[in-house]
């Protein structure tokens, strides 16, 4: 866990992207288009239908669940299920402690969301069609999402950290606090690949090579023209993680671009150009990327309990550590306290020749944007900073 000057220990991600919205709206049993009226789970009285596993199991599989087997299928269903009844329990728990969220606030979640995804009003509705979603089912999710965290935000509010512990915490982890060379990046990414799994919507998605070449070309023009970057990426890149931050992908040491397997010459470019400027388009592994500098350091340095936002930083990670502790233990709280009836592991167990199975249901929404993990190149680095703030620069 290494501490950037001003990179932080751990980076506060919203409480949901507007893919995460979708993603729960497809799996929702407000859904009207559901037929299978077999019942999964309850959860105090409340039904969890298997029709709701089934359309996130479609949705998660990314519409090639076709290519897993039977007890792959069987894994997914439980797992899937058993993530649906941890939600519902929570937000149980959320209405009996009465921290629900307003209309108001659920409509200033999906519109902020929708804003970060650089979505038009026009484009968002397309999305919902495309997904089979209904703004009625969004809104339903949206709710539960905001009730959830309310109801976390009501326990680990009480927590505090003292000034004893920062500094045990910093004597204990010196080597860590390094303000090391290198730069903070954004960027916007044209990648001639398939990026619907990541819901970039087919109208703003470079089919070919072409098409990309000519796309980052355009956006180049406009930035040359004096339009604002973070504006540009939200709306036209085609990174899902990074376009809701304007395209910010976060510090990263030299070294950890090195490892990532950026052209030196680009990293040389990088490092002399001016805080502010912009690259030409790059071509890196396939993808099409035009480069912010957000910041540059120059020297590696040793910091101090003193330094600039590190008493900070240490004070929200060991915050942030504690909140994740409190969650767990409010999980397990509310799982106990629940009556729950797991009807698909019981007919499981009741029919171990099969463990229940049958095939997956045709896809019934458009693949799902959860970003997966991948190799350690610069295409990764675009999305790793978020997922994992507490990387010691180097993109993943």
């Amino acid at each position: 866990m290494t501490v950037h000057k001003n990179g932080g220990l751990l980076k506060t991600v919203a409480i949901l992207a507007l893919i995460g919205l979708a993603t729960n709206a497809c799996s929702s049993g407000g859904n009207s288009d559901a037929k299978d009226s077999t019942i999964a789970a309850t959860v105090n009285g409340k039904t969890i239908l298997l029709a709701e596993v089934e359309r996130a199991l479609n949705q998660q599989a990314g519409g090639k669940q076709s290519q897993l087997s039977q007890l792959e299928l069987a894994q997914a269903r439980l797992q899937i299920l058993g993530s649906l009844v941890q939600r519902e329990v929570l937000y149980q728990r959320a209405e009996r402690e009465k921290v629900l969220p307003t209309e108001d606030q659920i409509t200033a979640l999906i519109n902020q969301q929708k804003q970060q995804g650089g979505m038009t009003d026009d484009d968002f509705q397309k999305s919902l069609t495309q997904q089979n979603l209904t703004m009625e089912s969004l809104r339903v999710e949206a709710r539960k999402d905001i009730a959830i965290k309310n109801l976390q935000d009501k326990f680990s509010s009480k927590i505090t950290v003292n000034d004893k512990e920062v500094e045990e915490f910093y004597n204990a982890n010196r080597q860590q606090f390094v303000s090391a060379r290198g730069a903070a990046l954004a960027v916007i990414i044209v990648d001639p690949a398939d990026n619907s799994s990541q819901g970039i919507p087919a109208a703003n998605d470079a089919k070919n090579e072409a098409e990309a070449k000519l796309k980052i070309d355009n956006l180049y023009q406009q930035l040359k023209g004096g339009a604002d970057f973070a504006t540009v990426a939200r709306s036209k890149s085609e990174d899902a993680t990074s376009l809701v931050r304007g395209g910010d992908i976060g510090f990263f040491s030299e070294d950890g671009l090195k490892q990532a397997g950026l052209p030196k010459e680009l990293m040389d470019l990088l490092m002399g150009m001016e805080v502010g400027s912009f690259t030409e388009p790059k071509q890196v592994n396939g993808r099409w990327y035009v480069f912010k500098l957000a910041e540059k350091r120059l020297q590696t340095e040793n910091l101090t309990l003193e330094s600039p936002g590190v008493r900070q930083q240490i004070t929200q990670a060991l915050t942030n550590q504690r909140k994740e502790i409190l969650n767990a233990a409010l999980l397990e709280v509310a799982m106990n306290e629940a009556k729950i009836v797991n009807s698909l592991s019981a007919n499981m167990l009741a029919n171990p020749s099969n463990l229940g199975l049958r095939p997956a249901s045709p896809a019934t929404a458009a693949p799902p944007t959860a970003t997966t993990q991948t190799p350690v190149t610069p295409q990764a680095a675009a999305t790793s900073p978020a997922a994992s703030p507490n990387a010691s620069g180097s993109p993943k």
